[in-house]
């Protein structure tokens, strides 16, 4: 073998060792960046998994929370609308029964010619209340002395109640007249409901504006005419009480 030949094998076999040399430092370097890259990339896509599945979560519950307040809300409005349903059914038989009873009180001018024997009867209490401007509510102090009338019915036969609703001057005529009819009606609806008075004992005499009892020229005048005058009437003269006396208005005796 000649020295030229061995010295061009020694010349592979070197390139040939720092090739593979090469080879192994790249394969090592490459296994080692593989590595780091996985071991700083791991925890990102976990916990980029972790906040998938929250959010995930997240939306299931809000959808669920919407759904059961969309369900909450139609059984309210529908529980509502119910109620509303019964108030009005409830307000309508109301006012039918009020109607009824108004239909069968006696709306008369005056009680001659419709109480048979009437010149029989005599005047054994009254009252008056009084009404706040364009009002027809009665008030704790109207109620007080409606009961005091009242309680000479327990030991009174054969009576009748006359009732004079009226108003001021201030107004329409037309409205005044209904004003009093309201004024009127809400002393009967208070008499017959608690007291159970039928509404044939009660005769709505003079409503409206037409008898006034003080001048309107004053504001005290005026506050007197917006009343109504109730009298309790009887015909039974021997069974009447000794005690029984004549209520004067403002609950006076």
């Amino acid at each position: 073998m000649s020295s030229n030949t061995y010295r061009d094998m020694k010349r592979k076999s070197a390139c040939t060792a720092a090739l593979a040399s090469a080879l192994a430092l790249t394969f090592t370097v490459g296994c080692s960046t593989k590595n780091y890259v996985r071991s700083q990339t791991t925890p990102i896509i976990q916990q980029t998994n972790d906040l998938d599945t929250k959010t995930a979560a997240d939306h299931r519950n809000i959808v669920d929370t919407d759904e059961r307040a969309k369900t909450g809300i139609a059984g309210a409005q529908s529980a509502a609308n119910t109620a509303d349903q019964h108030a009005l059914a409830a307000g309508q038989s109301a006012d039918a029964a009020n109607q009824s009873a108004k239909e069968a009180y006696n709306r008369v001018d005056s009680l001659s010619g419709v109480v048979a024997n009437l010149d029989n009867y005599k005047q054994i209490s009254d009252v008056s209340v009084t009404f706040a401007f364009d009002k027809y509510v009665l008030t704790a102090a109207d109620k007080k002395q409606l009961d005091d009338l009242a309680a000479n019915l327990t030991s009174t036969r054969g009576y009748i109640l006359e009732v004079t609703g009226g108003t001021d001057s201030v107004g329409d005529a037309a409205y005044n007249y209904q004003l009093s009819q309201h004024r009127a009606d809400a002393v009967v609806n208070y008499l017959s409901s608690k007291y159970n008075i039928p509404p044939h004992k009660f005769y709505l005499i003079g409503i409206g504006k037409d008898q006034q009892v003080a001048s309107d020229s004053t504001a005290a005048g005026r506050a007197k005419n917006r009343r109504v005058d109730i009298k309790l009437m009887t015909n039974m003269n021997n069974d009447q009480p000794s005690t029984a006396s004549s209520a004067k208005p403002n609950g006076q005796m």
